[in-house]
């Protein structure tokens, strides 16, 4: 990937101003982009790698935010960073969101930097919250939202994340995702990489 196609794309969480990209903008480069943003600003990331499901991100100053099933699994480059997932084998996002009928609950743990915050507990509990309209660069997507409670309660953290999910092949077009205690990413398909995530 040339440096040039991000060059001008800043760190959502380096306190840069809020990027809005056109329709128009987004169609002109030949990249999957997804805007990430932070309450300190955005940036369009793009798509450089694939290894089966993982996908991996990139934008300037060495910023990175690895997806599986369009959940954060990794980030690198942000002031807080999610160093990994140890997931159940059960994971319901390689399921697919959109196949939940009813709560489902479930655990794994997360790695934090800086801080050596290692194999930290977390149990979650996936919510269908019913069915929305979202708009992206114009265009309207019917898509069924998702809640995901998570409770932390050795870092003595709760949050709730959320997921704009497609009813079809569950495919996440929006999100907002805790990537460490105090900094949540919301992240929005642009030019998506689609594929079906069940």
């Amino acid at each position: 990937m040339s440096r040039s196609s991000v060059d001008t794309m800043k760190l959502a969480v380096q306190r840069h101003p809020h990027v809005e990209p056109t329709a128009a903008e987004v169609a002109a480069k030949p990249y999957y982009q997804m805007q990430a943003t932070s309450p300190d600003g955005s940036a369009v990331l793009i798509l450089g790698n694939l290894d089966g499901q993982r996908q991996a991100w990139y934008g300037t100053h060495q910023v990175v935010v690895f997806l599986e099933h369009g959940r954060i699994v990794q980030t690198a480059g942000l002031h807080q960073n999610l160093d990994g997932l140890q997931l159940p084998a059960n994971d319901p996002f390689a399921r697919g969101l959109q196949t939940l009928t009813a709560p489902v609950d479930y655990s794994y743990t997360q790695d934090w930097s800086p801080g050596y915050r290692y194999g930290v507990h977390v149990d979650a509990r996936l919510i269908p919250a019913g069915t929305e309209q979202i708009s992206i660069l114009g265009t309207t997507h019917q898509v069924l939202r998702v809640d995901e409670r998570i409770n932390a309660p050795a870092a003595h953290d709760r949050t709730i994340n959320h997921y704009w999910v497609d009813p079809q092949d569950g495919f996440i077009w929006k999100s907002e995702q805790q990537v460490a205690p105090g900094l949540i990413l919301q992240l929005l398909q642009l030019h998506p990489y689609r594929e079906k995530q069940g």
